[in-house]
C-alpha cells in the first residue's frame, strides 16, 4: 500500500479534529475502550477519531493499530494489578538503566494469540500486517547484551506469571543511530519517540519528586535522638510512564515503569520577565537533560556527572514509588516490607538504590539505622555483568558530595560499621581493610559501587559458570571468603517467543509439526529433535528453511551495506557491541587471511562464504570506533576484486539493533564467539544463533561453556586458550612469537602493516597493529589467531557436507532448551526471590 492510499474499507465521517494518531504524552482516550470491544472495532475507532482518509498513510495505520492492540490488554492489565494486590503476592523490582525492548507489536500479537484477528482484521484495510510491524521504531532504551536481556527476563517474568516490575528511564533519544562515512563510525540522534510511542500510558498519579545538590543538616528531634535532613535541594519531577509486558498466552500482562524528567517548575517567571530569557528556562533544561539520551559520553566530567544523575535518578523515584504504594496501602508500617519485597540490581548502574533507600526509610519515614538496614539488606539483590575491573563503576566522592551529599553521609556509615566486620574477620590486617573498603583512597577517592552492591545485599550473581567462578576466585574473592552464602550463579538466557516464535516463524511452524506447540513455554522439548537427525524429510525441510531465511537476510544486506550476499555460501556473523574483548579484529584478520590465499590461488581449503559483521561503538571508545573503520576499509577491498568475490563477501552491517537481530539471527550458518576466555561475563547472542541453529565458532568464554557441554564438541567449533591458560600466559606473553609461528598471520600483519588497506589514509591502522604486536596486549589476538584459522578450516570442511551440517544444526537447536530465559527466571523465582 503505498503511503497515500486510502483503505478499501470506507471510513465514517470523521467525529474528531483531523490530527494524527493520538500521541502518548496525553492519557490514552483507550482507557475508558469497552472491555467487549474487539480488534476490529477498536482499529475502526481509533482510525475514526483521528484519521482523516488523506492522513491514512502506513505509519498512521501502525499508530493506530498499536493502540487498539493496547486497547485489547488494558483489562488484562488492570486485573493483573488488582490480582496482586488482593493475593498480597511478594513483588519484584528489576532496576535496570537498559530495557532493550525493539518493536513490540510483532511480540504482543504472538503473546496474546492474535497473529490470526490481526491479519483478518488489517485485510479489510488492504495493508498487510508486516507491513505495520515494519513501521515502529526500535524502542531506544538500551544499547547491548544487559539491556537486552533485562527484555528478555520481562518477557519471562510474565509468561511465568510472576508479580515482577520493571524499572527504567523513558530516553527522549536513544544511545544513537550509527551511519558510516567513508568507513568511519558518525553519530547521529536517534530520536525514537518522534512519531509517539503507541504502547506507553503517562500515569501522573505515580509521579514523584528526586533531589539534587543543597547539603545535609542535622538536629536532635523531641526524643533526644539526632536526625538528618537534605536541604537546600534542587527537585527534578519524575514522570511515571507504563508500558504492558504480555505473558504469554496466559491472563497476565506485568508493567515496565519508565520515568521521565521534568522541571518541578517549567522556568522562573520572574526572571522571563525581567528579560533574563536564558537563566528562566536554565533549570527546565537542566532537569530534562537527565532522561535526553540512553548513555552520555563519559569521557568528559560533565558526561561523568550525567551519568550518576541518571542514575540515582532511576533508583530514587522507583523507590519511592515502591514505598508510596505499600504506605497507601499499609500504612507507614514496615515490618513486613522486607518479606514482600526484592529489588534486583541489574549490574551496579542502580546500586545507589542501596543509601537511597536508607535515607528515604530513616530520612522521610523515621526508623532507626539499624531498622533500615535491616530492610535494605534483606530486600536489595545484585547481579553482575563484567568480568572486566575497568567496567566496575567508581565514582569520585568530590561528585558525590556536590552532588549527592546525604547519600555520601549514609555510605560512609555503612563503610565504617562493615569495615568493622572485615577487621574481626581479618584482625590487624590493614591492607585488607584497604582493599575491601568500599572507599578506594587515594589522590581522588573514590566509592566502589560494586562493593557497595555487595556489601548491601542478601545475594550477588554471576551470569554464567565460568563468570561467577572467575567472580569467586578473583575479583571478588574476598567477599567470598567473608560471605560464601551470598555468591550464586544464575546463567542467562533468551526468550524463546522473540528469538525464535516471532523472529523465525518458518522454523517455530516446522518445530511445531514436530513437536507440538508446547516447546514455547517448555523450551526443553526442544531436545527431541534428537530423535530425527536422520529423518530425510526433516533435513530437507531444515534446510529449505535456511535458505528462505538467508534469502532474506541477502536482501537486508544489499539494501543496508550494498553487498551482495549469496545464499548459497556459508553466512558467517558476528553481531555485538564493538569491544576489544570480544575481538571483531581476530574476525577481521581471518578475512584478510582468506582474502590473501585466495589472491595467492590457495583455494583446497576455501569454502565461499559471507562474512558480517555488526555493532556500535561508544563514541569516546577511539580503537573500538578504528575497528570499524579496518573492517570497512577490509569489506572494500575484498569486494571490489572480482577474483575474491565467488569466494569470499563482506559486509559491515550499520545501525544494528534488535529489529535487525530478528533477521539475522535465522539466517547465520556460524556463529562467532571469539572473546578472550575469561572476559565475556555470558553472552546472549551465542544463545539466539544456537536456537536457530547456527553452529558456534568459539572459545571457553562465557555461556560458551554451557553450550559446549549441551551440544557436545562434535557440534560445536573450538579454540584458543582458556582462562587459566590467559592468565598463566600473561606475565611472559611475546606476541612476535606466535606471529612468527603462524605463517598465516605472518602474511596478514605484512599486508596490514604495507598500508595495503589504508593506501591513501597512510598510518591510520598504526594503532591496531601497535596493539596486536603489544606484549601487554590483554586480549592475545596474536596467541589465539592459527587455533581460530584451523578452527574455520574445520568449520568450512563440515560446510562443505551439508547433510552433515544439517545435523548439526539440528542438534543445536535440540541442545538450547538450558538458555531459555523461562529456566534462568525459574531459578531467580526460586533461588533468590522465593516468590510463588
Amino acid at each position: 500500500m503505498s503511503s497515500t492510499a486510502k483503505p478499501v474499507k470506507p471510513a465514517k465521517p470523521s467525529k474528531a479534529s483531523n490530527k494524527p494518531a493520538v500521541k502518548s504524552e496525553a492519557k490514552a482516550d483507550s482507557l475508558i475502550c469497552d472491555p467487549c470491544e474487539t480488534l476490529g472495532a477498536c482499529f475502526e475507532r481509533h482510525i475514526d477519531k483521528s484519521l482523516t482518509p488523506k492522513e491514512r498513510d502506513e505509519q498512521a495505520l501502525f499508530y493506530a493499530f498499536a493502540m487498539s492492540v493496547k486497547d485489547q490488554m488494558l483489562p488484562k492489565w488492570r486485573a493483573t494489578r488488582q490480582q496482586d494486590r488482593d493475593t498480597g503476592n511478594k513483588k519484584v523490582a528489576y532496576l535496570s538503566l537498559e530495557f532493550l525492548m525493539g518493536r513490540a507489536l510483532g511480540n504482543a500479537l504472538l503473546n496474546l494469540d492474535m497473529n490470526g484477528e490481526s491479519a483478518q482484521v488489517l485485510k479489510d484495510y488492504a495493508v498487510a500486517l508486516e507491513t505495520l510491524e515494519a513501521q515502529e521504531h526500535d524502542a531506544g532504551l538500551g544499547n547491548g547484551g544487559l539491556g537486552r536481556l533485562a527484555a528478555c527476563f520481562l518477557d519471562s517474568c510474565a509468561s511465568l506469571d510472576l508479580n515482577v516490575t520493571g524499572y527504567g528511564i523513558r530516553y527522549e533519544y536513544g544511545m544513537f543511530a550509527q551511519k558510516l562515512c567513508d568507513g568511519y563510525q558518525v553519530e547521529r540522534p536517534d530520536r525514537w519517540l518522534r512519531d509517539g510511542n503507541p504502547w506507553e500510558v503517562r500515569v501522573p498519579s505515580h509521579n514523584v519528586t528526586v533531589p539534587f545538590f543543597g547539603h545535609t543538616e542535622s538536629y536532635i528531634d523531641r526524643d533526644g535522638k539526632r536526625q538528618y535532613t537534605w536541604v537546600e535541594t534542587q527537585d527534578v519531577l519524575a514522570v511515571a510512564y507504563d508500558m504492558p509486558v504480555p505473558g504469554y498466552r496466559n491472563e497476565r500482562i506485568n508493567t515496565l515503569r519508565l520515568w521521565k524528567s521534568e522541571a518541578t517548575d517549567d522556568f522562573d517567571l520572574e526572571e522571563f520577565n525581567q528579560g533574563d530569557y536564558t537563566e528562566a528556562v536554565a533549570r527546565k533544561n537542566l532537569a530534562e537533560q537527565i532522561t535526553m539520551v540512553l548513555y552520555p559520553n563519559d569521557a568528559s566530567e560533565n558526561g561523568k556527572e550525567l551519568r550518576l544523575r541518571q542514575q540515582y535518578f532511576l533508583s530514587s523515584a522507583s523507590l519511592q514509588d515502591l514505598l508510596n504504594t505499600w504506605v497507601g496501602q499499609r500504612g507507614p508500617d514496615f515490618r513486613d516490607f522486607a518479606r514482600q519485597h526484592v529489588m534486583q540490581l541489574n549490574d551496579t548502574h542502580p546500586s545507589v538504590a542501596i543509601p537511597e533507600l536508607m535515607r528515604l526509610l530513616m530520612d522521610k519515614y523515621g526508623l532507626s539505622w539499624d531498622q533500615a538496614w535491616e530492610i535494605t539488606s534483606q530486600t536489595m539483590a545484585y547481579t553482575n555483568h563484567t568480568l572486566l575491573p575497568e567496567a566496575l563503576e567508581r565514582w569520585p566522592v568530590r561528585m558525590f558530595a556536590h552532588m549527592l551529599p546525604r547519600l555520601l553521609d549514609i555510605i560512609y556509615e555503612i563503610n565504617a560499621r562493615y569495615l568493622d566486620t572485615v577487621a574481626h574477620h581479618w584482625p590487624g590486617d590493614g591492607g585488607k581493610l584497604r582493599a575491601m573498603s568500599i572507599i578506594e583512597e587515594g589522590d581522588e577517592p573514590h566509592i566502589r559501587m560494586a562493593y557497595l552492591a555487595i556489601v548491601a545485599s542478601f545475594s550477588v550473581n554471576g551470569v554464567a559458570g565460568l563468570h561467577t567462578q572467575l567472580l569467586t576466585s578473583g575479583l571478588f574473592k574476598d567477599f567470598y571468603a567473608l560471605w560464601p552464602e551470598k555468591f550464586n550463579n544464575k546463567t542467562n538466557g533468551v526468550t524463546p517467543r522473540r528469538w525464535l516464535a516471532q523472529s523465525n516463524p518458518a522454523l517455530a511452524e516446522l518445530l511445531g509439526k514436530r513437536l507440538g506447540e508446547g516447546w514455547v513455554k517448555d523450551l526443553s522439548r526442544l531436545s527431541a529433535l534428537n530423535a530425527f537427525t536422520d529423518d530425510e524429510g526433516l533435513l530437507k525441510a531444515w534446510q529449505e528453511v535456511k535458505h528462505g531465511n538467508k534469502q532474506q537476510l541477502a536482501q537486508l544486506v544489499e539494501q543496508e551495506c550494498g553487498v551482495s550476499f549469496d545464499p548459497k555460501m556459508m553466512f558467517d556473523v558476528q553481531v555485538k557491541r564493538i569491544h576489544e574483548y570480544k575481538r571483531q579484529l581476530l574476525n577481521i584478520l581471518h578475512v584478510i587471511h582468506l582474502y590473501h590465499q585466495i589472491q595467492q590461488g590457495k583455494l583446497t581449503e576455501i569454502t565461499p562464504r559471507c562474512v558480517l559483521i555488526g555493532g556500535k561503538a561508544a563514541p569516546g571508545y577511539a580503537m573500538a570506533k578504528l575497528l570499524i573503520k579496518l573492517a570497512n576499509n577490509v569489506a572494500h577491498m575484498v569486494n571490489s576484486d572480482p577474483l575474491v568475490t565467488p569466494y569470499l563477501r563482506f559486509a559491515f552491517y550499520p545501525n544494528y539493533n534488535v529489529s535487525a537481530m530478528e533477521r539475522i539471527c535465522p539466517a547465520t550458518d556460524l556463529s562467532e564467539q571469539i572473546s578472550t576466555a575469561g572476559k565475556e561475563a555470558s553472552g546472549t547472542g551465542n544463545m539466539k544463533f544456537m536456537m536457530n541453529g547456527a553452529l558456534t565458532i568459539g572459545t571457553l568464554d562465557g555461556a560458551n561453556i554451557e553450550m559446549l557441554e549441551e551440544v557436545g564438541e562434535d557440534n560445536f567449533f573450538l579454540f584458543g586458550l582458556t582462562a587459566d591458560e590467559v592468565e598463566a600466559l600473561r606475565p611472559h606473553y611475546d606476541p612476535r612469537h606466535f606471529i612468527a609461528k603462524s605463517q598465516a598471520l605472518s602474511e596478514v600483519m605484512s599486508l596490514l602493516e604495507s598500508g595495503h588497506f589504508n593506501l591513501l589514509e597512510p598510518g591510520i591502522f598504526d594503532p591496531i597493529i601497535d596493539s596486536i604486536r603489544c606484549p601487554q596486549d590483554p586480549w592475545m589476538t596474536a596467541a589465539d589467531f592459527e587455533s581460530y584459522r584451523l578452527a574455520q578450516v574445520q568449520a568450512a570442511k563440515a560446510y562443505r557436507d551439508p547433510h552433515h551440517w544439517t545435523q548439526m544444526s539440528i542438534r543445536n537447536t535440540a541442545a538450547s532448551g538450558r538458555f531459555s530465559s523461562d529456566v534462568t527466571i525459574g531459578q531467580y523465582r526460586d533461588e533468590i526471590w522465593g516468590i510463588a
